[in-house]
């Protein structure tokens, strides 16, 4: 139970940071537009590019972006198909979205450098690619097939900046070229950064959330299902499986990082994809709200349970 209390002491700021970014645009009044667009085309393109070129790629992380990527695909395309039914609006596009996906990134980036040794987190953030690109391939189209083409989601894809600072820490660690240690240092604080605004950011989307009218229930149970249920679920299934037969990853590092995805909570990217579908915000922005709530004592429960990291 000390395990428990421990790391739920450790996650604590992320929550601190939450309500910060709500004071700040609150009492404040800061633009949060204007720190999404710092988020996502100065800070995030420095962290990955930083942690692409620092990790040792082999075949077993290699693997892990592909792998994570069917996996949010396969699973947003079923739920759809076996939702697409149940409303009569473009909620279960959302649902489907969801399912397949986490908030890895602005949550569970910082998570990773809070648990994880330096060359761990690199690992995650090096892995947390996948989940881009199926935000913006897969997750889209499926979010949003009747406005837009998979020819403009691909474009979408190919205007973030973090594609390319990919591409680039890609290069450069194949080819053998090093940040140097000075610039090192400063590149690695920007994780720093990326934890504490990704957070804030989360508090900034919670200003003016209203009460939704129309509390829908299913829509709920069925988000917490298979972001809580299913998806660690389906982690811990593989992990087994490789630890017992067959021997694919066989790596102690990356099973934490695959079991790191499958516990972080619903992906706040669903709230933008509501209101391009014409959705009510409020019931997508009230689901991710009481999935971050629920995290504080579900992240803890599944570490002490998986053994710790």
């Amino acid at each position: 139970m000390s395990l428990f209390f421990i790391l739920l002491l450790k996650i604590t700021p992320l929550y601190i940071n939450i309500l910060l970014g709500y004071l700040s645009v609150k009492v404040l009044e800061v633009k949060k537009e204007s720190i999404a667009k710092l988020i996502i085309y100065i800070i995030t393109p420095v962290v990955v590019f930083s942690s692409t070129i620092s990790v040792k790629i082999d075949f077993s992380l290699a693997i892990m972006p592909i792998f994570f990527y069917l996996f949010c695909s396969f699973t947003a395309i079923i739920v759809y198909n076996i939702f697409k039914k149940h409303w009569s609006d473009a909620t279960s596009n959302i649902l489907a979205f969801n399912a397949g996906t986490g908030n890895a990134g602005y949550f569970g980036i910082p998570l990773a450098v809070l648990f994880f040794e330096p060359h761990i987190a690199d690992i995650y953030i090096f892995v947390q690619l996948a989940f881009i690109f199926y935000g913006n391939t897969t997750g889209f189209y499926i979010t949003a097939k009747s406005n837009f083409t998979v020819r403009e989601s691909l474009i979408k894809v190919f205007r973030l900046p973090v594609v390319y600072a990919f591409i680039l820490g890609l290069l450069c660690n194949l080819f053998g070229v090093k940040i140097p240690e000075e610039l090192f240092v400063y590149t690695s604080q920007f994780k720093g950064v990326y934890g504490i605004l990704g957070m804030m950011i989360l508090g900034m989307g919670l200003v003016g959330l209203k009460k939704s009218e129309d509390l829908d229930k299913k829509f709920i149970f069925l988000n917490f299902f298979f972001k809580y249920v299913y998806w660690p679920g389906m982690v811990i299934l593989f992990i087994y499986i490789d630890k017992t037969i067959i021997h694919f990853i066989n790596d102690e590092d990356i099973y934490k990082v695959m079991f790191l995805f499958s516990i972080v909570p619903i992906a706040n990217n669903g709230v933008t994809l509501a209101i391009i579908n014409g959705i009510k915000p409020e019931k997508a922005t009230f689901t991710v709200l009481l999935s971050t709530i629920f995290s504080i004592v579900y992240i803890p429960i599944m570490i002490v349970l998986y053994g710790g990291f």
